[in-house]
């Protein structure tokens, strides 16, 4: 330590940032085990046991805000995790450098908007009297969809929004993934007489596998943490049927009930049932093509 005195100085803040912000915080985990009173503070508020988790389990919110938190989670990993893999496929064989880096440049774009103004877009595209889809809808013959308050229709236009905007960042990954492909396969395998899509599909995806099934264990590992601002932003009291997820539940617990245990305890059930998903997920892809995260 005293020879690379400098590494250990460089790599301190992280150190320290993720001692100060992610650890040290998880002392208050224990008051979803409490009756937490703010005057006592957390240790001098009476243990309560499981009793905010029986309260959750067997609360009529439970099965609902499990099936749309995790209805939305499925829905996002099978629909918004392939698209950043073909979208890297597709701009990686385009060999024009102008019209590449304009496809880049318009898919990455979405990425760095807020949330707050892709909900917005949400609202003004999908607007039932005026929204630019409802008028294609007329013109085609159709009845103008309330996207934004009918439940059947919340997930899809959440997970489809989110699939636009993350694309393009998402894909960057992968590039640099292609990058790194020797191009002496391609050559050989068009000496052989390989069409394109055999030179990615025996090449370029085997190539890229390790980075994929990284990625789908860290994704599926956090598949019941669906975010909170853009499901608060999109929610009203005709869509919360579908909308109402884990997340919202411990907003309106916590934040607006005062109900901290009660809240800690969701939320930390939450926290519990991704690490144990995610442990599973990583057992089972080191058994099957011994590509993990440890």
């Amino acid at each position: 330590m005293r020879k690379n005195w400098d590494l250990y100085l460089l790599i301190l803040p992280v150190f320290a940032y993720f001692i100060i912000f992610e650890y040290y915080p998880m002392y208050g985990v224990q008051i979803a085990f409490k009756d937490f009173l703010a005057t006592k503070g957390i240790l001098g508020s009476p243990w309560a046991g499981f009793k905010h988790f029986e309260r959750f389990f067997d609360s009529y919110y439970f099965w609902r805000l499990i099936k749309n938190t995790l209805g939305i989670g499925l829905y996002e990993l099978a629909v918004g995790f392939p698209v950043p893999i073909l979208l890297a496929l597709m701009i990686n064989e385009v060999r024009l450098r102008f019209f590449k880096r304009f496809v880049q440049t318009v898919t990455y774009a979405p990425h760095f908007l807020s949330t707050v103004v892709i909900v917005g877009m949400l609202f003004l595209f999908l607007n039932p009297q005026n929204g630019m889809v409802n008028h294609l809808i007329r013109l085609f013959g159709g009845d103008p969809i309330s996207f934004m308050t009918e439940p059947a229709w919340f997930k899809t236009v959440y997970v489809l929004s989110r699939v636009w905007q993350q694309m393009g960042w998402s894909s960057i990954i992968y590039l640099a993934a292609l990058a790194g492909v020797n191009p002496a396969l391609h050559e050989a395998a068009k000496i052989d007489g390989a069409t394109q899509l055999q030179r990615i599909r025996h090449i370029n995806i085997p190539s890229i596998m390790p980075t994929i099934v990284i990625l789908l264990i860290l994704n599926i590992g956090r598949i019941l943490s669906v975010g909170f601002e853009k499901v608060f932003l999109m929610q009203n009291p005709l869509n919360m049927e579908a909308s109402d997820v884990i997340a919202t539940h411990v907003y309106r617990a916590g934040i607006l009930g005062a109900e901290y245990s009660y809240s800690a305890a969701v939320g930390l059930f939450n926290s519990v049932v991704n690490f144990i998903m995610l442990i599973a997920v990583n057992y089972i892809a080191r058994k099957v093509n011994d590509t993990s995260l440890w």
